[in-house]
Formats: structure tokens, C-alpha cells, sequence
């Protein structure tokens, strides 16, 4: 009797495809629209609610994939104007860029504004989240906010992963972590409440020099 085989249990070949995450493929439709519209450099994305609506995703998958974008080079995130069209980056260029990048030939001040930088998308993400309760719950149950450990654990879960999360975890192994202080608890209060309140922009602008704060 003749045995038969699914083609996928085939010896030599392929394994599964592995799919695209939702904010890959989001972004990867809005480079698409961005071409097809001839938008240029300095034209403005529709802004991200009627974006979101449009494409029928939520504000957060639509906030990692603007993020990715910016990490391309493709837009740039503007408090108050939205996402912003930049030029294109020429596919030679980021290859270079890719393939020089070594984390330990950079500088401590390089890392730390890398990082700030990954961790602002990431607070905007985290705002954009829908679930109200899930973003309250960052804070203790006197109303303040966690020490910066525990607090960057809420703003990952709310973020939902992806691309940041995965950068963030390389670059956190060479950047130094904030000692505990009156102004990082300042800072850390003023991020958890930006994200309660859903202010994406509040959010991001929080994380800024977040990592360099001293006693």
C-alpha cells in the first residue's frame, strides 16, 4: 500500500512562511499610499483617527506601524502636525546603515538618545492603546506612578510589542538604566498619566531625557 505525504512534510523543503505582523503589513500600505498619492516631502499623513477608521485597525497597531515608518526614514512624527512625509531613503543608503551598525562602538550619549528615541514610539504606542483600564493600571493604588523598572514593563505591555519592543531589548543591554531620584519619579508620574489620558504627543515628549535624570 502506497503511503502518502502532506507536501509539507516533505523532506527539503521550505518551513512555514512566517507572517507579517499587522503594523508591518499597515506599514507597508501606507508606504504604498504614499506613492500612489504622489505625496512629497513636508505633505502631511491624514491625521491618525480618521487614518485608523479609514484602514479599519486601531489607533495602536496604526501608531507601531507610523513608528516603524519614522524609523525608516519615511515620515517624521511632529507634535501638532502629525506624520510628516520625508524624503525617501534610497535602498543602497539603508543598507549601509543596517549592515554598520555595531552597539558597542557607539558612545553612551549615542545609545541613550537611540533609546529615548524607541522608548518615545513606544509611550505613543502605549497612549494609543484602547483599553482605558489596562492604562490606568500603570499607577499604584495610591495613585503614583512605579519606580522605572515596573513602569517601562506597563508601557511595554500596553505598546503591544513589535519592532520598538525588539529594538529596545537590544539597545537596553548597553544603555544605562536611571538611578532612582525625586526627578525620574517627576518624569516617570508625568509619562504614566500622558498615557492614561490617551495623549500620544504628552506621551512621547515625557520620555525626553528620561534616561539621563539625576538625583
Amino acid at each position: 500500500m502506497n503511503s502518502t505525504s502532506s507536501p509539507g512534510s516533505r523532506s527539503g523543503l521550505p518551513g512555514r512562511l512566517k507572517r507579517p505582523r499587522l503594523y508591518e503589513q499597515l506599514a507597508e500600505h501606507i508606504s504604498n499610499f504614499i506613492e500612489a498619492q504622489g505625496l512629497s516631502p513636508g505633505d502631511r499623513l491624514p491625521p491618525e483617527r480618521s487614518l485608523a477608521a479609514e484602514l479599519g485597525v486601531s489607533r495602536a497597531s496604526l501608531a507601531q506601524a507610523l513608528v516603524a515608518l519614522e524609523i525608516r526614514g519615511r515620515v517624521e512624527i511632529q507634535h501638532g502636525n502629525g506624520a510628516v512625509i520625508r524624503e525617501a531613503p534610497t535602498p543602497d543608503a539603508g543598507r549601509s546603515a543596517d549592515s554598520g551598525v555595531r552597539l558597542q562602538d557607539r558612545t553612551v550619549d549615542e545609545l541613550t538618545a537611540a533609546r529615548e528615541a524607541i522608548m518615545a514610539g513606544l509611550a505613543r504606542a502605549a497612549a494609543s492603546n484602547p483599553n482605558a483600564a489596562l492604562r490606568v493600571a500603570m499607577l499604584t493604588d495610591d495613585g503614583t506612578a512605579r519606580n522605572f523598572a515596573e513602569t517601562w514593563r506597563c508601557v511595554r505591555h500596553l505598546a503591544g510589542g513589535g519592532l520598538l519592543a525588539d529594538l529596545d531589548d537590544t539597545i537596553a543591554k548597553q544603555a544605562d538604566v536611571p538611578e532612582s531620584s525625586a526627578p525620574l519619579s517627576a518624569r516617570l508620574d508625568q509619562l504614566a498619566h500622558r498615557i492614561i489620558d490617551g495623549d500620544q504627543s504628552g506621551a512621547a515628549d515625557a520620555v525626553a531625557g528620561i534616561l539621563s535624570e539625576t538625583a
